[in-house]
């Protein structure tokens, strides 16, 4: 009996790490390399309940959205996709400016919905920093820590990670990748700040990527194949030594440069926007459905290796790709609305391995939440190997 006793405790210190290690991968804001952005500038996408049903049928599990639609979040309870919420530029004075506001925000936007809707990230803003409203500059970090402490208040600092997402525009230059900076009017008096805190509290450096607009903007001096991950010869950097074979992996270290450069080596970097348009105005001939094919197949292709960059070889990449649907109210150049790898009506912009609501073929993808929860998104799969271990240890003792 005392052998028997023994071998349990044994087993039950087991069983607590494994599940504490379960708990912690479950807890993480975003699981594996690939995610997509559910942008909703549209009067003739699906419903969010659709747009679940899509996301499980693709195996997409990490979601963006740019805010805290009740709609959505109602929609995607239950169905285990990790979402992170948005708080538009638009709050952020207010946030700032106001504690209570920002715990009001959280418990009626994200504590309300949890467990049932995985809400993992909130990210605060979105490119605010070199944007062009600088009372919105002075005030995020302000509201980053009110949302932040909002949600260490209510004792979610292990499910829910604070974030906020950067352009291009921050940066001085960014080639080669290790000269790039921080531009001196964003650095020390916004930036920094900001680092400072978000080292504080473990989050990553978010930034939006678009090689299609780096293309665009100096068709003459790049190589499209270089921004689609094509044949290419490249370019090397001569600080470093390292040679980059497409301009993602470029614009990922020239990040991590300007954070080294500001004290910040070891932060992540994770790329939370890139896409490439399939259709655009007359000025923008980059922007076609076979281009938008070519860099979303191979950036698809180069996530699933889960490896780092030149600079950060053992930091995997992580992406979430823009956008899931061409949002056609959204303003600006055609381009802007075509974004999408879905149409509309659910079915595929272009074929990268991914099938619509309603396929060519007319074989129907219309899933039930059992149909998809048979196929492997049950929640109980995180249970299944602890359940064993349990069962093998009272078949021991029998």
């Amino acid at each position: 009996m005392m052998k028997s006793f023994w071998f349990f405790a044994q087993f039950l210190h087991v069983f607590l790490v494994f599940s504490t290690l379960i708990a912690s991968v479950a807890v993480q804001a975003f699981t594996g390399a690939y995610g997509i952005n559910y942008g909703r500038i549209a009067d003739n996408i699906p419903s969010p309940d659709k747009v679940a049903t899509l996301l499980r049928a693709a195996k997409i599990k990490n979601v963006r959205i740019y805010d805290a639609d009740h709609s959505v979040l109602k929609a995607f309870s239950g169905t285990g996709l990790d979402l992170v919420v948005g708080l538009p530029n638009g709050y952020l004075k207010d946030m700032s400016a106001n504690e209570d506001h920002a715990m009001d925000w959280v418990k009626e936007n994200v504590q309300a919905f949890l467990p049932e809707t995985r809400i993992r990230g909130i990210a605060v803003g979105n490119e605010v920093l070199g944007g062009t409203d600088y009372e919105l500059w002075g005030a995020l970090l302000g509201a980053v820590k009110n949302i932040y402490n909002a949600i260490k208040e209510l004792g979610l600092t292990d499910v829910v990670q604070i974030t906020t997402a950067h352009s291009q525009a921050v940066f001085a230059n960014s080639f080669p990748p290790s000269s790039c900076i921080f531009r001196d009017n964003v650095k020390q008096q916004y930036m920094k700040p900001l680092l400072e805190f978000f080292s504080e509290i473990g989050s990553p450096f978010c930034l939006n990527a678009y090689p299609f607009l780096a293309y665009m903007s100096d068709p003459e001096n790049i190589d499209i194949n270089y921004a689609l991950f094509q044949k290419t010869q490249g370019i090397s950097d001569p600080k470093t030594d390292l040679h980059y074979d497409n301009m993602l992996d470029a614009q990922i270290d020239a990040a991590y440069a300007a954070l080294e450069d500001t004290g910040f080596k070891k932060m992540e970097v994770i790329i939370t926007e890139t896409g490439w348009a399939s259709r655009g105005d007359d000025s923008e001939a980059a922007a076609t459905v076979n281009n938008a094919r070519t860099y979303n197949y191979n950036l698809r292709k180069r996530l699933a290796k889960k490896k780092g960059t030149p600079l950060r070889p053992k930091s995997v990449v992580k992406a979430y790709i823009f956008a899931i649907f061409n949002e056609n109210l959204k303003p600006g150049p055609t381009s802007e609305r075509n974004f999408g790898l879905y149409k509309p009506d659910g079915t595929i912009a272009y074929d990268i391995g991914f099938h619509g609501l309603v396929s060519s073929s007319a074989d129907s993808l219309r899933l039930s939440s059992k149909d998809i929860g048979a196929r492997g998104w049950s929640r109980s799969q995180y249970l299944i190997l602890p359940i064993s271990m349990a069962a093998a240890f009272l078949l021991f003792l029998r």
